[in-house]
């Protein structure tokens, strides 16, 4: 039984990215970090075996479903909507497609293999199985599921906010069995990137994508640290 990865993206050119991010740290620099950090990102998904695990990017524009953006995994459509409905038309798929689906967010790059693998063999228990990683601002950076889910479950919480995470869950409840992975932060704001960074540095074993991206953060505030 194979589990199907989708990870949410927005293309650069052809959509804002991380906007609270830019309005802190300038388009450019929001920009740069959100490509390098879903670069980092897909990088711990594809040190998965591809016996276990198949990774998409979930491309949220239909015109970057061909042509250069994304072109170094299979890409997949986030269909039309809002986020809740985007998501689900990506679980569904990947259902459709594997019967085990997650859905991971593009701004937490110091996941871990481990991570994914427990996520991968909660749900690969018999039962319905619902996994999530939470995010320290209230929402969630991985969702899956091994089970069918209401579209209403999807679209009834409030997306982008404090209690994000406890509405998400609420309307999921009776639907399987939870299993809650470790706690991360992910980037909304420039006060989120230090504490990134810090996650960065620590990990035992970085995959090139992280150390690079680790390396650009580092230097970046040392700059902005020595800038007058």
């Amino acid at each position: 039984m194979t589990c199907g990865l989708g990870i949410m993206v927005k293309t650069p050119d052809l959509s804002p990215v991380k906007t609270r991010l830019a309005a802190d740290v300038g388009c450019l620099r929001a920009e740069a970090f959100y490509l390098c950090s879903a670069e980092a990102v897909a990088s711990v998904a594809l040190q998965v075996p591809a016996t276990q695990l198949t990774t998409y990017w979930a491309v949220a524009e239909r015109r970057a479903l061909i042509g250069p953006s994304w072109a170094d995994l299979p890409r997949m459509d986030q269909g039309e909507g809002g986020l809740g409905e985007r998501m689900s038309h990506v679980y569904r798929t990947l259902r459709g497609e594997h019967r085990l689906a997650l859905l991971l967010g593009a701004d937490a790059p110091q996941l871990t293999c481990d991570m994914l693998r427990r996520a991968i063999d909660w749900l690969s228990l018999p039962g319905p199985r619902l996994v999530i990683g939470p995010a320290r601002d209230g929402g969630f950076w991985m969702f899956g599921g091994n089970c069918e889910l209401p579209d209403q479950a999807w679209t009834q919480p409030t997306y982008s906010q404090a209690r994000t995470r406890g509405e998400f869950v609420s309307a999921m409840q009776g639907c399987g069995e939870w299993l809650e992975i470790d706690e991360l932060s992910d980037v909304d704001r420039g006060a989120d990137l230090a504490v990134v960074t810090l996650s960065l540095q620590q990990l035992p074993s970085p995959t090139e994508a992280q150390r690079r991206l680790a390396g650009w953060l580092e230097d970046w505030m040392s700059l902005k640290a020595a800038t007058p």
